[in-house]
């Protein structure tokens, strides 16, 4: 009986590691297409309302681990001169 019920928790956290990484994947995508739209923004001729956000959005794509950042660009297939970090 606990075998069997250590096979159904194994197989559980199977599941829900690779939604996860499906998740992941996502998100690295997302934060990806982000910091290349921000490489390509100019923040002069964005209207005031959204200048807050996008404030907001170059400061955390700005704090992400530069391997993070990469692997992000990498998802969105990003070429070096699109983004200058």
């Amino acid at each position: 009986m606990p075998e069997n019920l250590n096979k159904q928790e194994i197989g559980m956290l199977r599941e829900e590691m690779e939604m996860m990484m499906i998740e992941r994947n996502i998100l690295l995508k997302i934060v990806g297409a982000a910091a290349v739209l921000m490489a390509n923004t100019d923040g002069r001729n964005l209207p005031p309302e959204a200048a807050e956000s996008a404030e907001m959005l170059s400061a955390l794509v700005n704090a992400l681990p530069e391997e993070v950042l990469k692997e992000a660009l990498d998802s969105v297939h990003a070429e070096p001169g699109m983004a200058d970090f």
